[in-house]
């Protein structure tokens, strides 16, 4: 079950009502989930309203919307297996109730981090791997490669549009992958984990025990300039118990490094357009 700390408001009034115009919109769900809107399609990418797992994760952060209150979606795409990113409790109304496809790599399918059944029928799941490029409305999905130790099959999206493209990393760290994407692609706005390293309770054990998880500082910024980012978001930082980090360090950080161009640290609910800079407040796009 997924319980919104919002209600329904947030997906309805926020996300559903705004208006894109020849633009894209984009909202930070929290964890590593975004929103992204334009006049004619809408995909979510990697959305998680789970709680965790208690008292070993521990949420931090509100739970935005129940996807059962929303009424429009064209697509899913994950990432990688992971529960905080292939949930089903989370992408299950957006496939059964809205008709949307769910994008994700083999194991995702094969090998969820989740134990319960998969909420997609088999005729709305599409297997996609690293090199593959598909359209969903207007924006053309390109798959890329990823470098997260802890999945087995990670991929990365850079997602075009003519008002601009943004990539999704998933839980990666530095690749060499995205050396050839600073080359191939002009991203505008980048999402790239930021954690730490602190502890996460093991209950089994009776006690913490030494977690890494996401990129650090150094990381972070290494990733940026492969990528050639204009625009960093990271994303992951506020997420868990345990391991959490203050993005305010990465300002003076990046300050020292040609990318990326600008640094915009979200809250939840946040938005963003591909074809200009800042974080708009909710309630801004409706002139609250």
């Amino acid at each position: 079950m997924v319980h919104s700390t919002w209600g329904d408001w947030f997906v309805r009034e926020e996300i559903e009502a705004a208006d894109p115009g020849d633009g894209v919109i984009g909202w930070y769900l929290g964890c590593n989930g975004f929103v992204l809107r334009s006049a004619s399609t809408t995909l979510y990418v990697d959305p998680y309203f789970g709680d965790g797992d208690p008292p070993n994760i521990v949420r931090m952060i509100p739970v935005p919307i129940d996807p059962a209150d929303a009424t429009d979606c064209d697509a899913v795409l994950v990432t990688h297996e992971h529960i905080d990113h292939m949930h089903p409790p989370s992408y299950g109304p957006l496939v059964t109730d809205l008709d949307a496809d769910l994008y994700a790599p083999a194991a995702s399918y094969e090998s969820p981090d989740y134990e319960g059944a998969m909420r997609a029928p088999p005729d709305q799941r599409t297997v996609i791997a690293e090199g593959e490029a598909f359209e969903v409305g207007d924006f053309t999905v390109y798959v890329r490669g990823a470098n997260d130790p802890d999945a087995i099959e990670p991929v990365s999206y850079v997602i075009e549009h003519e008002a601009g493209t943004f990539f999704h990393a998933g839980d990666s760290r530095p690749a060499d992958a995205f050396e050839h994407l600073g080359e191939r692609f002009a991203i505008d706005v980048g999402a790239l984990a930021f954690g730490s390293v602190g502890e996460i309770y093991k209950p089994e054990r009776g006690r913490g025990e030494r977690t890494r998880w996401y990129m650090d500082e150094n990381q972070i910024v290494e990733a940026a300039n492969q990528l050639e980012l204009d625009r960093l978001l990271p994303s992951h930082h506020d997420m868990w118990q345990g391991v959490g980090a203050d993005p305010k360090v990465l300002h003076e950080h990046a300050a020292s490094f040609r990318y990326p161009r600008v640094l915009e640290v979200p809250h939840v609910g946040c938005s963003f357009r591909l074809d200009e800079p800042g974080l708009r407040r909710m309630g801004a796009l409706n002139g609250q």
